[in-house]
């Protein structure tokens, strides 16, 4: 997506090593992301995906060194909680907090075609349907870019394909969309670039095609990966 000159980036990573304890989850990563990019971060289990996004929401911070910083939206002093207001989080960990009594009544559940469920606690709904709510919530405040935390996770193969429609209706609607996962399936068609993580380090950042080949992923993953494409998507075949 086009953006002004003048426009900053939604985000901005310079050399960012994030501990959690004694053991480097993030090493030195530098990673830019161009508001209303549609992005995806992808990785093996344990790689540090779930660190990044938890350091962009500032519930990690990283080590404090000379060179590094963070910057979102072109600041790098954040309210926490207007900062998150502005980035959409779509996570299992939020899905797991929910009590039982909580609904769905945000008004973006129309926006997604599910208003049915605004009176119905997220207890006695379908995996697919909670985190369908999960990403009307994430709309309330009306993100600059909605951050998907392996969201599949859980669901059936019914639910899989209407989370996919959900991400891509948003996506051609011109929210940013930055996908964390190590599904390749998840990757939709309007993502055009895919970075690699492993170990806590970017190995490698590009255009989709470019990254998502047989030789790359089964580098990244340690394992014999032939990848397929069709109809936008990859596959493992």
């Amino acid at each position: 997506m086009a953006r002004s000159p003048s426009q900053p980036p939604l985000l901005a990573l310079n050399h960012v090593t994030v501990m959690r304890g004694e053991f480097a989850a993030l090493q030195d990563v530098t990673l830019r992301v161009e508001a209303g990019e549609h992005v995806c971060i992808l990785g093996p289990n344990g790689c540090g995906k779930s660190t990044l996004i938890k350091t962009i929401t500032r519930e990690c911070y990283p080590v404090a060194s000379e060179g590094s910083s963070i910057a979102i939206l072109g600041r790098e002093r954040w309210n926490v909680f207007a900062l998150r207001s502005l980035l959409g989080i779509v996570s299992p960990d939020l899905l797991a907090s929910c009590t039982s009594d909580a609904t769905g009544r945000d008004a973006a559940l129309a926006r997604l075609g599910i208003a049915h469920l605004a009176a119905r606690p997220v207890a006695q709904m379908s995996s697919g349907e909670a985190k369908r709510t999960l990403i009307a919530r994430a709309l309330v405040h009306e993100p600059q870019m909605l951050l998907f935390d392996e969201p599949s996770n859980a669901l059936d193969i019914g639910a899989q394909i209407q989370l996919r429609d959900t991400m891509r209706a948003l996506a051609k609607g011109g929210l940013g969309i930055l996908l964390v996962t190590h599904h390749v399936s998840e990757i939709i068609p309007e993502i055009a670039r895919v970075v690699l993580l492993r170990e806590g380090c970017i190995v490698a950042d590009g255009p989709k095609q470019d990254m998502l080949t047989s030789e790359s992923l089964s580098a990244l993953f340690g394992a014999d990966i032939q990848i397929a494409r069709r109809d936008g998507y990859y596959s493992l075949s």
